[in-house]
């Protein structure tokens, strides 16, 4: 392992050199700023971690990781500063929204501990796959697989954080292309949207899950099937009859239904949407503020339209242990909900650390792959049985 150490300051450089060569790490390259690394980086592209002080003369940290994205480099980055700690985790935030391997971020003075934990991750951290190009789909690819039911349903079980009851699922969709097999939402969903193909796909989607979920309710699971809306399907008056004539086609229970309210632009016509949506409220159809923080959902939302769950996304909920500032916009979100009496669902509990973090919190419902990855529809009733048995470790019973 060929390690760069990039700070301005001698006594960092090298204590870092010997608290590293401690910790079995046999060659430690140094650098005082950011053009010198640059340099060293163009001779010796056998270095495989750079610990990187954010607080440079010359080119700061930040410019620093602009310049390791545009060189398209594939090893691990540390982050280590004396700035503030939120600071330190935005830069951390930023490196990694550009696909950097970043092990961890430590702030100084050094510890030993600090070290030896970040390159513990570094050890069990499968190697990053190279980045492949995606190739883009258009208007008839698109039409053509709804047309010919390419479009399959995952699904991603919630669980009780009280109990670890398993609770419901939420429907995520996927396209399994004949040639570039199963293919995520992100790639399809916003052309659906722009051009008016939106509500074919959900239709499609929704009657495919409430069919799918027919049948584990005839296996004797008491759960609800949430299902992601888009704001623009909810421009046509007639919606709310549309959901109640397939749900009790299908024999769902209306109160079992869940539609999930992603708002990835502004509304056209924010009172139809409104109508639309009490009126699926008075049907006793649940509703989810989807990604809550984030894009266009917010306050407003919650006071203007009748929801019954609250989404808490996955950037205020993995690490939150660790992140103050996650912590504090969490726990603002968690209360809120708690006095407008809506159940809280946290997305993205990667681990046993976000897990025992929620359930102390009193979130309500957990997802994320701690508890399951999203999994065709064949597959649920084997992982039912497998997380009923594993319910009392979970819980930590045994």
């Amino acid at each position: 392992m060929s390690t760069l150490v990039i700070d301005d300051e001698v006594f960092v450089r090298k204590l870092l050199a010997h608290l590293l060569g401690r910790l079995g790490v046999t060659e430690v390259l140094a650098c005082e700023g950011g053009r010198d690394a640059l340099a060293l980086l163009d001779e010796r592209p056998d270095i495989d971690l750079i610990f990187l002080d954010l607080q440079m003369p010359g080119m700061d940290g930040v410019e620093f990781i602009r310049h390791l994205v545009s060189r398209q480099y594939h090893g691990a980055l540390v982050l280590v500063s004396g700035e503030d700690e939120r600071i330190l985790h935005t830069a951390g935030r930023l490196a990694r929204a550009h696909r950097l391997d970043v092990l961890g971020e430590i702030r100084k003075p050094v510890s030993p501990d600090a070290l030896r934990e970040v390159l513990a991750r570094r050890g069990t951290r499968p190697e990053a796959p190279q980045p492949r190009l995606k190739r883009a789909y258009d208007l008839e690819d698109l039409r053509t697989a709804i047309a010919e039911g390419q479009l399959v349903n995952h699904y991603q079980p919630k669980v009780s954080l009280e109990n670890a009851q398993f609770a419901g699922v939420e429907t995520l969709v996927r396209w399994q292309h004949p040639i570039d097999g199963l293919i995520g939402p992100d790639r399809f969903v916003p052309l659906a949207e722009d051009s008016g193909l939106i509500d074919a796909l959900t239709r499609q989607v929704l009657e495919t899950a409430l069919r799918d979920m027919r049948t584990l309710l005839d296996g004797g699971n008491a759960i609800q099937v949430a299902v992601n809306v888009s704001m623009q399907n909810l421009h046509a008056l007639d919606f709310p009859e549309y959901v109640t004539r397939v749900a009790l086609a299908a024999g769902v229970p209306l109160g079992a239904l869940i539609l999930e309210v992603t708002e990835s632009r502004l509304m056209d016509d924010p009172l139809s949407a409104l109508e639309i949506l009490t009126r699926l409220r008075l049907k006793r159809i649940g509703l989810a503020i989807d990604d809550f923080g984030t894009g266009h959902s917010s306050l407003a939302q919650l006071r203007d339209i009748p929801f019954t769950e609250l989404k808490l996304d996955r950037s205020f909920v993995h690490g939150a242990a660790h992140d103050a500032a996650q912590r504090a916009i969490l726990d603002a979100s968690l209360d809120m909900a708690r006095q407008l009496g809506i159940v809280t669902v946290a997305e993205g509990v990667e681990n046993r650390e976000d897990w025992d973090f929620l359930r102390a919190r009193g979130c309500h419902l957990a997802q994320g792959w701690f508890v399951s990855r999203p999994l065709p529809a064949a597959e649920l009733p084997a992982w039912i049985a497998a997380w009923n048995a594993r319910r009392g470790e979970v819980l930590g019973y045994r």
